[in-house]
């Protein structure tokens, strides 16, 4: 295997990615918008934005596996990232592994996983290796949403099987270095599936406080979060993360993390516990 390139390598996952590799000596390149905020790490750094084909080309010009990181959810997110599968494809790259979404398709509830689903057709039309990792949420920022003591959303009794970073970025790894996982694609999830109140409950026992779900109407999420000042894609996105869970395309729990890393999935309750 030949140089590995890592996008979004200031973020989350790209960044837990690029200290992986980092620390079992492989080599790579950090793409980076912002090289101030490159991780400091043995790695060539190249800049360039979604977007700029240009800059791509150059950015992905000798590497041989890449992790392509979504965009940032964006109006334009797939012409974002058809500008750098483009890139990648006319730099020679081999394979791409692709950071998705559960239940990814053209009609999903998550108005944003509609994108992922754009992507992976796009990955699919092209002449590169592709393996497709579908993260579900994040289980890192499920706290992040509780305000006030409440986790508020029209998700009603359904699922989520929650994925934490970290998890995220050991599988990333384990696809990046091992050919045998060109052409996969993994539904990456936690340990369990759980209900929001059974979140809210979680987060409540670790913090010391009282923290409820209280359920949403639709139309009561999308007048919550009209003081946001949010375009209505954006808030089409947020609220359709409740409405996925609610109908159920979030619940699957697979295998994936111990197959890959071969340890078990972190849990939200440790999760909590290391933070």
């Amino acid at each position: 295997m030949g140089l590995i390139g890592i996008t979004g390598a200031t973020g989350a996952v790209g960044g837990r990615v690029a200290r992986r590799l980092a620390a079992a000596g492989v080599a790579q390149r950090l793409v980076v918008r912002d090289p101030s905020r490159a991780p400091d790490l043995p790695a060539d750094v190249r800049v360039a934005r979604y977007g700029d084909g240009g800059a791509l080309r150059h950015a992905f010009d000798g590497v041989d596996v890449l992790l392509l990181v979504s965009a940032s959810e964006d109006a334009d997110r797939v012409a974002l990232h058809r500008s750098a599968v483009e890139a990648a494809a006319e730099a020679g790259v081999r394979r791409v592994v692709y950071t998705s979404f559960q239940s990814a398709a053209p009609d999903c509830t998550f108005t944003f996983g509609r994108d992922h689903a754009a992507t992976e057709e796009l990955l699919a039309a092209s002449r590169l290796e592709t393996t497709v990792l579908r993260n579900s949420f994040y289980l890192n920022v499920l706290p992040e949403f509780v305000v006030d003591g409440a986790l508020r959303g029209p998700a009603g009794s359904g699922r989520v099987a929650a994925v934490a970073r970290d998890d995220v970025a050991d599988v990333a790894v384990a696809a990046l270095l091992d050919e045998e996982h060109s052409g996969r694609t993994y539904d990456v999830t936690g340990p369990q599936a759980l209900t929001l109140a059974e979140v809210a409950a979680e987060i409540g026992r670790a913090t010391g406080g009282e923290v409820t779900y209280v359920e949403e109407t639709v139309e009561e999420a999308y007048a919550s979060r009209a003081s946001s000042g949010a375009p209505r894609w954006e808030v089409d996105g947020w609220v359709s993360t409740y409405t996925a869970i609610a109908n159920g395309e979030l619940e699957a729990v697979s295998d994936v993390v111990p197959r890959l890393t071969g340890r078990p999935a972190t849990s939200l309750r440790e999760l909590l516990a290391r933070r």
